[in-house]
């Protein structure tokens, strides 16, 4: 079989979702290995170390798309590269499908098997660690007063005080930021839906943080003495209101900032928009704005290992068994099957887009079959069922 790796030309994107490491892992298993130049330059991986590890290089994603069985890159494609796919052919990106209508289409009309790299992750995602660990960074950067911020320092200072930090979620992203906000003496709030995950972290970080549960409620109770906010929720797509709307920022004093990590569209905060790392920053209300939405982009190469080292195994499981095969041993892949050559087969893009959807264990052909289990991705549910 073989894998072809594309080069992520979208703005601000350095990272890639194979290195040379993983190109070596697959030439070993015998499939043959196509790389677009300039694929891992942006995250330190110069064409010479591909070519070194076994890669066959090409100039173009053209020439890349018309060999690989199996097509890989870390954002979604772009728009004049859903013509190149042919039915059949296996994509695997971070596609987000539910809040792009245009690409799902293009995808259906493909016939292609896609699956979306951001719902296949086991042990949860590489990109939300780094997001979390690295959003605080930036936060901190913009609390500084150069960038209209309090000019409070995380930890504090003889005779001043560290800052106040509200952390809203305790999945992944809230997770590794709340390690970094700890470690640097910041004085944490964190805030989730249930009261397990809380303990948790209670006895992880026994008297060094607070726990609250997250409601509208307690936010605004926490925020005129909170001089961070940190985004960790992944709100859900269907959800009209929010968990900080516009007028909860006056409760916030000037010069405290917001970090949407999660950075949803129509998210968890209503004043967050979608910056860039070229101009990162606005300010609403007297309130500093941090809303990248690829943070873990800003460091690429650490990012770039990490991430590729986790896909590798659905790379080889692809590659050697065949969509099919592979899905039924691993339920996170078989979960994260988009569309399958012209058929839908997400069911949070189903319900929110209104298209029928069937089941990836149907249309794989794997109905009776003994399979490995997994959680759905998220939890909006759909019962527009595609008729096989």
């Amino acid at each position: 079989m073989v894998f072809g790796l594309l080069k992520d030309s979208k703005a601000g994107e350095y990272r890639t979702i194979a290195t040379p490491s993983e190109i070596a892992s697959l030439r070993a298993a015998g499939h043959r290995t196509l790389v677009q130049r300039g694929a891992g330059e942006g995250a330190g991986f110069p064409d010479e170390a591909y070519a070194a590890a076994g890669a066959e290089l090409k100039d173009t994603a053209e020439a890349v798309f018309a060999e690989a069985d199996l097509i890989a890159k870390v954002k979604e494609l772009e728009d004049g590269e859903y013509a190149l796919l042919r039915e059949g052919q296996m994509l695997f990106c971070c596609l987000h499908p539910a809040a792009h209508p245009a690409e799902v289409q293009a995808l259906l009309k493909s016939g292609c098997i896609a699956f979306a790299a951001e719902d296949s992750h086991r042990y949860g995602s590489p990109n939300c660690e780094a997001a979390g660990k690295q959003g605080v960074l930036f936060g901190l950067e913009s609390m500084q007063t150069i960038h209209g911020g309090k000019g409070k320092y995380v930890g504090g200072l003889a005779g001043a005080p560290a800052m106040e930090v509200l952390v809203l979620g305790c999945g992944n992203v809230g997770r590794a930021a709340l390690s970094v906000l700890v470690a640097l003496g910041a004085r944490v709030t964190v805030m989730g839906q249930r009261l397990g995950p809380l303990r948790e972290l209670e006895f992880q970080y026994p008297g060094r943080i607070d726990t609250r549960i997250c409601t509208k409620e307690n936010i605004a109770a926490l925020l005129p003495r909170t001089d961070m906010v940190l985004n960790c929720v992944r709100w859900p797509k269907d959800r009209k209101d929010y968990l900080i709307d516009r007028p909860m920022l006056r409760l916030m004093e000037k010069g405290s900032v917001i970090v949407d990590i999660s950075c949803d569209e129509d998210g968890a905060i209503e004043s967050c928009r979608e910056t860039s790392h070229e101009n990162p920053r606005y300010i609403e209300e007297g309130i500093v704005h941090y809303c990248v939405p690829n943070i873990a982009g800003a460091i690429a190469h650490s990012t770039s290992i990490a991430f590729a080292a986790s896909v590798l195994p659905h790379f080889q499981a692809l590659l050697s068994l065949g969509p099919a095969e592979a899905c039924a041993r691993d339920g996170y892949l078989r979960r994260s099957l988009t569309v399958y050559k012209g058929i839908l087969t997400h069911e949070e893009t189903s319900a929110l887009q209104g298209l029928p959807w069937a089941r990836p264990e149907q249309v794989l052909g794997l109905t009776g079959r003994p399979l490995d289990p997994a959680p759905p991705a998220t939890v909006t549910r759909s019962e527009n069922y595609f008729k096989l």
